[in-house]
């Protein structure tokens, strides 16, 4: 089996990269099962109901947030009417929507959870604790082999920490949040695909798909500075893993950078 996860989405260039190059690359490759970060598809920050039609029109499975899940306020209205789009699990039970999905598929059952890290983050719970109770009644509730985590933290430590927490329990666990892809991408000696971030899919030009010339005079001057979002010479970054569909254990897993063509 055949698993593609793709980086934080960043604005609309990020957005229509993906919903353009996504269903092509899906057929090429015979990709069984999609799932992208989109915590920043609108205007940098959140995400809307039209965003997501979107995206899962265009062959995205799940669609997984982050700590930026509530920034478009019309979300918190409309998270609970899409299942398939998860955020951060280990949040505040106030919060709408759901922190995990399951989806029936030829391969069986295919678990996907969202979690978000501790380090510089606000409002969660420890992820280690919370999965300690929280893992194994789900895992019997949702009878599946297949179990992808996407882990939404600052830290590299407490990711990679996080991975060999979860090794053997889990098919991988992908860091998402940085918008820098990292070039740590193994197999546990458990059968646990692991990279420490996904990546960006959106501007190589700016700072992590920000606008580089506000960003600089943000770092420059310490002053307010309106975000914007910069233009052009996008990548669509994340990983491909195969999957041993028997047993649930990744076989490999392999950086995806690809440059879209304006």
């Amino acid at each position: 089996m055949n698993i593609l996860m793709i980086g934080d989405i960043v604005g609309r260039d990020g957005r229509e990269a993906v919903i353009n190059w996504l269903p092509t690359y899906r057929e090429e490759n015979n990709i069984d099962f999609c799932i992208a970060n989109a915590e920043n598809s609108a205007g940098g920050k959140g995400t809307t109901a039209k965003i997501v039609r979107s995206l899962l029109d265009a062959g995205v499975d799940v669609i997984t947030l982050g700590n930026h899940a509530w920034e478009q306020k019309a979300w918190i209205q409309e998270a609970d009417d899409f299942p398939e789009v998860i955020r951060p699990w280990n949040g505040s039970p106030a919060w709408p929507g759901y922190g995990y999905y399951c989806q029936s598929s030829k391969f069986g059952n295919i678990l996907v959870i969202n979690l978000l890290g501790q380090v510089f983050m606000q409002g969660v719970d420890n992820p280690f604790y919370f999965m300690d109770n929280c893992f194994q009644p789900l895992v019997e509730q949702a009878k599946a082999k297949i179990i992808v985590i996407d882990f939404h933290a600052e830290a590299t430590a407490e990711k990679c920490a996080f991975a060999w927490f979860m090794a053997g329990k889990v098919t991988a666990v992908c860091g998402t949040h940085t918008h820098v892809q990292t070039a740590d991408e193994r197999i546990l000696d458990s059968g646990t695909a692991y990279i420490t971030d996904l990546g960006m899919t959106g501007s190589m030009d700016g700072v992590i798909g920000m606008d580089r010339e506000k960003s600089v005079q943000r770092f420059y001057t310490h002053l307010p500075t309106p975000f914007q979002l910069q233009r052009g010479n996008v990548n669509i970054q994340g990983a491909l893993i195969k999957v041993d569909t028997s047993c649930g254990q990744a076989r490999s897993i392999e950086r995806i950078n690809i440059k879209i063509e304006d």
